[in-house]
């Protein structure tokens, strides 16, 4: 009687970040190497990735819609499927969801944010800072706006940039202003 074959090891998330933060190093060090041997390994890198994508692309050209939901809700597929052009949500809802992630975090430090659309290419956010943020609040304007623009970007890097849209506080009036009528 055969042996069942043993299942694939899978990989943790951490695993896989590790070595997609290898990989990166290594296709920086053949873009620095001079040579034929280089430009083959490069090559075959490009042609790998390209048999994968059509793979991929035939998946969800089998996946009915709840599956294609599921598959691009996975985080390292979901990426995938925007790096091969495949994913089935619009860039825009993609962000605007990222920034729905990111949302209690930046409340929960007295401030808010919202997904603005995107313009020529350029997500847009709309940042606002409470009245418990400031220098006090453990973390400053710009490093929430470096986090909205870090997770707007993983999910949607077809856009170029990810900016904030200037917030114009309503102006000042007086109370007094509005209930006192001057004299008769």
């Amino acid at each position: 009687m055969a042996e069942p074959e043993a299942a694939a090891e899978r990989l943790a998330d951490p695993d896989v970040e590790a070595r997609l933060a290898r990989l990166d190093e290594l296709l920086e060090g053949l873009d620095a190497a001079p040579g034929p041997a280089t430009r083959s390994a490069v090559e075959a890198v490009g042609l790998l990735t390209e048999v994968y994508g059509e793979a991929l692309a035939r998946v969800m050209d089998q996946a009915d819609g709840p599956l294609a939901e599921r598959l691009a809700d996975d985080e390292l597929l979901g990426h995938l499927l925007v790096l091969h052009s495949l994913h089935p949500e619009p860039v825009e809802r993609r962000a605007a969801r990222a920034v729905e992630r990111l949302r209690p975090a930046v409340r929960e430090r007295g401030g808010d944010v919202e997904w603005a659309g995107v313009e020529a290419g350029v997500g847009r956010v709309r940042l606002t800072a409470g009245s418990g943020c400031g220098s006090g609040c453990g973390t400053g304007a710009g490093d929430v706006t470096a986090a909205v623009r870090e997770a707007v970007l993983a999910v949607a890097p077809e856009l170029t940039a990810v900016e904030p849209v200037e917030v114009t506080p309503p102006a000042f009036v007086p109370l007094t202003t509005l209930t006192h009528r001057g004299a008769p």
